[in-house]
C-alpha cells in the first residue's frame, strides 16, 4: 500500500453539500466511506489514501488525547493505526460506521501500547498486595538457557533482514527512526526532504514490513 506524497484527485463528495441536512451528510459521508472501501479492498491504493486523509485528523486528535503522557509517539501511532485498518479493511462490516470501526482500532492499539508501558515500568522489587494481604513473588529467568539467546539473536536477524531488502528510501528512514532514534524533523533535516515525505516513507515501510513478518516469530510493534 504506497503512501507516498504523490498528489491525487478527490472526487467532490455529496457529503459537503451545504444545502443537506446533517443527517443526510452524515448518510452521504458514509456511503463515501463504503465506494471507497469497496475500492480499495478491489485493489484501488488511491482510495485508502483517501479514507486516510478524511480521517487522519480525528484520528490524531483521538490518539493524542489518550497518549497526553507519551506525546512523542502520536504520530507512529496514528500510522500504525491506519496500517492494521487497511490489513483487516476485506473483513470490515459495512452495517457499521466506518469512523466507528476506526476508533475502535485505534483506541485498542493505544490500549495495548499503554499495557506493554505498564508492564515494563512494573516493579518486580516490590510484593503485590491483595485482599489476602502481601503476596512476595519471583520472576522465572529464562535468560541463561540457550535456546532463548538463539531465539532472539533469530529473531533480530528476521527483522534485520526484512529492513535490508527495503527500498533504499524507506530502508535510511526505518534505521534513522528505531536505529538512530531519530525523530521527524532530524530525519527530513538529514537527508533533506520534506517532513510529510518522511513520515510517508516510514508508513510505507511499515507496511510492507508487517506483511513480511506477519505470521512469523516476529512481532513487529514490540516495544
Amino acid at each position: 500500500m504506497p503512501l507516498s506524497s504523490e498528489h491525487f484527485t478527490e472526487h467532490t463528495s455529496p457529503a459537503r453539500s451545504p444545502s443537506l441536512s446533517k443527517t443526510e451528510r452524515q448518510q452521504a459521508s458514509r456511503q463515501d466511506d463504503t465506494d471507497l472501501i469497496q475500492r480499495a479492498v478491489a485493489g484501488e491504493q488511491l482510495a485508502f489514501k483517501q479514507l486516510e486523509k478524511k480521517y487522519r485528523g480525528a484520528i490524531t486528535s483521538l490518539i493524542r488525547r489518550m497518549m497526553h503522557s507519551h506525546p512523542n509517539d502520536v504520530d507512529d501511532l496514528v500510522q500504525e493505526t491506519f496500517i492494521k485498518a487497511f490489513q483487516a479493511l476485506a473483513n470490515f462490516n459495512n452495517e457499521y460506521a466506518f469512523s466507528t470501526w476506526l476508533y475502535k482500532i485505534a483506541s485498542n492499539h493505544c490500549i495495548d501500547f499503554l499495557r506493554k508501558k505498564r508492564l515494563k515500568a512494573f516493579s518486580i522489587d516490590q510484593p503485590i498486595e491483595t485482599k489476602e494481604g502481601t503476596v512476595e513473588y519471583e520472576i522465572y529467568d529464562a535468560s541463561t538457557i540457550p535456546d532463548v539467546e538463539l531465539h532472539n539473536r533469530e529473531r533480530a536477524e528476521i527483522i534485520l533482514e526484512a529492513i535490508n531488502e527495503l527500498p533504499e528510501k524507506y530502508r535510511m528512514v526505518i534505521k534513522m527512526r528505531h536505529e538512530e532514534d531519530m525523530d521527524y524533523q532530524e530525519i527530513a533535516d538529514k537527508l533533506i526532504i520534506p517532513l510529510g515525505t518522511v513520515k510517508a516513507h516510514l508508513f510505507r515501510a511499515r507496511a510492507i514490513l508487517y506483511k513480511k513478518l506477519k505470521g512469523q516469530i516476529v512481532d513487529l510493534y514490540d516495544d
